[in-house]
């Protein structure tokens, strides 16, 4: 029983990745542009969903950063992706160092210095960030969020302050953010799955418990938060190669807000969760554009009324949270739905 349980879950791994490249290409190839930008849109917050919810739902983390780390893959990608003649010309307010007119790589180094820098500093922040818990812990990197915009804002030698970075040139396409969004789910599912994941869940349930039996909490939440930031960096660089334009203002809190809202309403905990709470949300917003524009409704013919879709959408939110407490998935994956059994043992 439990071997063919295995490979049940085996062959639902194959046919996911089998389904995610065919879907790809299939997108590519059939969809307008704009169904593929929102795609692309989807597949990059699939990216920062999945590696979020790493420390904040698999971890119980509560950890508000992730604007802060993005915007780290974004600036970084943006300098590196960013001939020096460009930068030289949008460089208003003052002259840039000299050495970011040197700085330049291709996409997929200037991807992974992205990942590498916003790994890194985690790194380093573990250290004071985790000396507290709860609530605690969610105002240190709410902070940590606010400073790293505040340095966008006010280094304009590195970053050119509040204008931001244009012209970065447009490498992002579905088969690099689809590929990514694979890559990412595939590293995160392993990693939950591994004796490292067995670590975090321990702590997310009683981290006092854990470390009485011996658990390294600190090394647990270290590797989460981690491996969170270093997706979340790279998320960031294909966002600024997908947008071709950067701002401080693009990474305030509103953006840790989005992507607190698609892991809660997914299930925390859920990696599955996780990316039915980005398409629900990032794809959902988008799709009911026309409750914004004039109706005929039942004969009568309505006034356009921008913002409503985002009224039905809240609406529908609420409805989801009042009959799924737990959201969407709970702390359940795709492939629980194969552990279920029948009553009288069948």
């Amino acid at each position: 029983m439990n071997t063919l349980m295995l490979k049940k879950e085996q062959w639902l791994k194959i046919s996911f990745v089998a389904i995610t490249v065919w879907f790809i290409w299939f997108s590519n190839s059939h969809f307008d542009e704009y169904t593929i930008r929102i795609l692309n849109n989807i597949a990059i917050f699939i990216i920062l969903a999945v590696s979020y919810n790493l420390i904040n739902g698999v971890t119980g983390q509560f950890s508000l950063e992730p604007n802060g780390f993005v915007a780290i893959g974004a600036y970084v990608a943006a300098l590196l992706l960013t001939s020096p003649e460009a930068k030289q010309y949008q460089y208003a307010i003052v002259d840039p160092y000299p050495f970011v007119l040197t700085l330049h790589a291709n996409f997929v180094v200037a991807l992974l210095l992205g990942g590498a820098f916003a790994a890194s500093l985690a790194a380093c922040l573990s250290f004071p960030v985790f000396r507290v818990r709860g609530d605690y812990l969610a105002i240190v990197t709410l902070g940590f969020g606010f400073i790293i915009k505040i340095l966008a804002i006010n280094v304009p030698e590195v970053t050119n302050g509040s204008l931001g970075i244009n012209d970065i040139p447009e490498f992002s396409n579905l088969y690099w953010t689809g590929g990514i969004a694979m890559i990412a789910v595939i590293v995160v599912l392993n990693i939950i799955n591994s004796k490292f994941g067995r670590a975090m869940k321990a702590v997310r349930d009683d981290e006092d418990a854990a470390i009485a039996m011996g658990v390294n909490t600190f090394k647990a939440k270290t590797l989460a938060f981690c491996t969170s930031a270093f997706f979340e960096g790279v998320g960031g660089g294909l966002l600024a190669a997908l947008l071709t334009s950067i701002s401080p203002d693009l990474f305030d809190f509103f953006f840790t807000f989005q992507l607190l809202i698609i892991i809660v309403l997914g299930g925390l905990g859920s990696t599955t969760g996780a990316i039915i709470g980005t398409v629900l949300v990032m794809g959902g917003s988008e799709w009911m554009r026309f409750l914004d524009e004039p109706m005929n409704l039942l004969g009568y013919e309505t006034t356009a009324m921008p913002g409503m879709r985002m009224v039905v959408f809240s609406l529908g939110l609420i409805l989801i949270m009042l009959f799924a407490r737990e959201g969407v998935m709970g702390k359940r994956e795709l492939t629980d739905l194969l552990k279920w059994r029948r009553k009288g043992g069948k």
